[in-house]
């Protein structure tokens, strides 16, 4: 604010970064069908007290949003249990194949869940789902230059995938309808949000597909 003196980091860029902890123990306490819940003991310093934190160990995940030479974005329809919900959404999918690189899960999930191919990836964005309860760590990447996958060669969507539907949405519609609080899906709000940031700048300021991702459960 105006008038408020600087401090020394004022000058420093905005950057998260790793804070190694002491950790005194970790251990499972639930294994779940997809992920686990772990139950860490650490000290904030060497002095501190010792605190329990349990949270969802998650295997990261990653979300894409088709863009088409029009520049709409494509949007589905899922619901969504445990908040009994149809939501508006982007293609998304854990990263549970062992050491499969990040793009080829994203390119994956493109093509199971909108039956499309694209020739252009950009990272859009990466962000911490819910960084006080979980692990989750999601890469949005920006997918263009699209095809559809041939008819015989499409996945068969099952259980909630079966009723996806789809819908291409003009980029400012999709905006306003996150101002609005019309979209809820932390993928799809981020996506939308930074395609619209990235847009501004002809998307030259997109980091390349294979950008590193030190964030990501894998590099920690």
């Amino acid at each position: 604010m105006p008038g408020m003196s600087e401090t020394p980091n004022a000058a420093r860029q905005v950057s998260d970064e790793p804070s190694p902890r002491r950790l005194l123990s970790s251990r499972k306490v639930y294994e779940g069908r997809i992920w686990d819940v772990v139950s860490d003991s650490f000290q904030l310093n060497d002095d501190g007290d010792t605190l329990v934190r349990d949270y969802i160990d998650h295997p990261g995940a990653v979300a894409v949003l088709p863009m088409n030479d029009d520049g709409d974005v494509l949007l589905l329809r899922q619901y969504r249990h445990p908040v009994g919900m149809d939501l508006w959404e982007i293609p998304a999918g854990l990263l549970d194949v062992e050491g499969e690189d990040f793009v080829v899960g994203a390119a994956r999930e493109l093509a199971e869940e909108a039956d499309l191919v694209a020739d252009r990836w950009n990272v859009l964005a990466d962000f911490f789902n819910s960084p006080g309860s979980s692990s989750e760590a999601i890469r949005i990447y920006l997918a263009r230059g699209l095809s559809e996958v041939p008819g015989h060669e499409r996945h068969v969507r099952t259980d909630e995938e079966a009723e996806i539907e789809l819908r291409w949405t003009p980029l400012d519609e999709a905006v306003r309808a996150v101002l609005d609080g019309r979209l809820h899906n932390p993928s799809a709000v981020v996506g939308v949000l930074a395609a619209a940031a990235a847009r501004a700048g002809n998307f030259e300021s997109l980091r390349p597909a294979d950008a590193p991702w030190p964030a990501h459960p894998s590099q920690r």
